[in-house]
């Protein structure tokens, strides 16, 4: 239930992100002679790579969470 909340929000940033991201790189890039088309494959790798840091991130504290000792915590409060 965690991660689906976290990619749940991320999707969402991925598409209010990616639209702008791609009009802008294209702004940018028509200033170069040699210019370059952003592809879908750009958006699909940099999607991917972002989910999985999201994914891995979450994992490790929900980990980190599950495994410190609770009286620790309580004694500090």
């Amino acid at each position: 239930m965690l991660y689906a909340d976290f990619l749940k929000l991320v999707l969402i940033a991925m598409m209010i992100a990616f639209p702008l991201i791609g009009w802008a790189m294209n702004q940018w890039l028509k200033e170069f002679a040699f210019r370059i088309d952003l592809g879908a494959n750009v958006f699909i790798i940099s999607g991917i790579s972002i989910i999985l840091l999201a994914l891995v991130t979450v994992g490790y504290q929900a980990v980190k969470a599950a495994l410190m000792d609770p009286v620790k915590s309580l004694k500090s409060e």
